[in-house]
């Protein structure tokens, strides 16, 4: 006790040093932190700026390498092909302004393949007769006027026999003169022969046949006479059996022109309201596509489809129509408004799905590909908007140029 009661008048003495000392340090010490912090601004400063003068060169080196790369693709402008003229040439590639077009709707129906009714002969005897030839047989080709088959008729034998008295008849008459006869006589006289020789010449006979039938050589009334081909064709029907009788209104044959054949399409009512006469018309059958014509619309329903038959010419290119065939028909309906259109063919898909139309740049044979909307097609014909008219625009060829983009690595992307 004594001890610390000695002591401490001492460290009562002391403690004021120690305050200050204490208050020194305090003063001193917001000074060291602001220097450090200083320092540390200066260092921060000095990193950033290595690390921007760092980036900004690696910027220069990427940027000196793009362009080096660009070069090595010909120095073309992004998204666009450049093609020499005799890339163009090889392919084909046609370039067109847009332009408005009057369209015609195509009408899709079922069709059946017929016989041209105007262009097929049944041959038939006009009166009963004998089959004693036959001179073609069936699916033949046949010309204008070709012999058929040969017939032998009692009755023609008849008609023969009284052509060649009536002949005589007037022959000597004539001879004779009006001086000599009278009117009458010389009338009746040559009415008979008339008479008579029209009446073989119906029964079948042709005028040169009968021609021959008056003369020295082949003045015999034998019945034979012979069928010829009324036109060229095909022989279709052959129901006959050489030395078979045969009654008049038989038919022996039928002859058609299969040159040009008729399909019938059925339609309704409401869609044969659009289809003017002469409408233009396609037959599709065996995969091609055949050009054709609406020669008649009916007028009667039938009663159980309900529907309209719409007769359409198409010529039979290569004989590929045949009575009976079921063939798709396509018919041109009355033309609508004017629109943008272009072939078929000159609208593609893009890569992502969207339909696009190749646009010829600034200079000649540069192209870019633009995406557009597909409206409809119609005969052939794309309606599409999206672009403005005038615009010049790959027409045929398109593929190619497609194809080329898509070798550059362009995809179209101008929605």
């Amino acid at each position: 006790m004594k001890t610390l009661r000695g002591l401490l008048p001492i460290l009562l003495l002391a403690l004021p040093y120690t305050l200050r000392a204490d208050s020194g340090d305090a003063e001193h010490a917001p000074a060291a932190v602001h220097a450090e912090e200083e320092h540390g601004h200066d260092h921060e400063q000095e990193e950033n700026h290595a690390e921007d003068e760092h980036e900004e060169e690696a910027g220069h080196a990427e940027e000196e390498h793009g362009h080096g790369h660009g070069d090595e693709h010909g120095g073309h402008e992004e998204g666009v092909i450049r093609l020499t003229e005799a890339q163009m040439q090889m392919a084909g590639v046609r370039v067109t302004p847009l332009r408005k077009q009057s369209l015609s709707q195509v009408l899709q129906a079922p069709g059946e393949v017929r016989f041209n009714a105007y262009k097929t002969v049944k041959i038939t005897p006009r009166i009963a007769a004998q089959v004693v030839g036959r001179s073609v047989r069936l699916g033949d080709e046949v010309k204008r006027g070709q012999v058929l088959l040969t017939l032998s008729s009692v009755e023609m034998a008849e008609a023969q026999g009284q052509y060649l008295v009536a002949l005589r008849e007037w022959q000597r008459v004539k001879k004779l003169g009006r001086k000599v006869v009278s009117e009458r006589r010389y009338t009746e006289a040559k009415v008979n022969m008339e008479l008579a020789r029209g009446r073989i010449q119906a029964y079948g006979m042709t005028p040169a046949r009968i021609d021959r039938l008056q003369s020295d050589q082949g003045g015999i009334a034998n019945g034979i006479f012979r069928l010829l081909a009324p036109q060229a064709g095909r022989v279709l029907h052959d129901d006959f059996i050489v030395g078979e009788r045969v009654e008049a209104g038989r038919e022996l044959m039928v002859i058609a022109d299969e040159s040009l054949m008729w399909v019938e399409a059925r339609v309704t009512p409401e869609d044969a309201g659009h289809i003017p006469p002469g409408a233009d018309a396609w037959v599709r059958v065996n995969g091609e596509r055949i050009a054709a014509r609406v020669s008649q619309l009916s007028h009667t329903l039938d009663e159980t489809t309900r529907t309209l038959a719409v007769r359409i010419e198409v010529p039979n290119i290569d004989d590929h129509l045949h009575p009976g065939m079921f063939v798709s028909t396509e018919i041109a309906t009355r033309k609508t408004a004017p629109a943008l259109a272009l072939p078929e063919a000159a609208v593609l898909r893009s890569p992502d799905g969207d339909w696009q139309v190749l646009v010829q740049q600034d200079e000649a044979g540069e192209f870019r590909a633009q995406e557009v909307r597909l409206l409809r097609v119609s005969n052939g014909q794309a309606v599409i908007e999206g672009i403005k008219p005038g615009t010049p625009v790959v027409t045929a060829g398109a593929f190619f140029v497609q194809s080329e983009l898509a070798k550059s690595g362009f995809e179209v992307h101008n929605h």
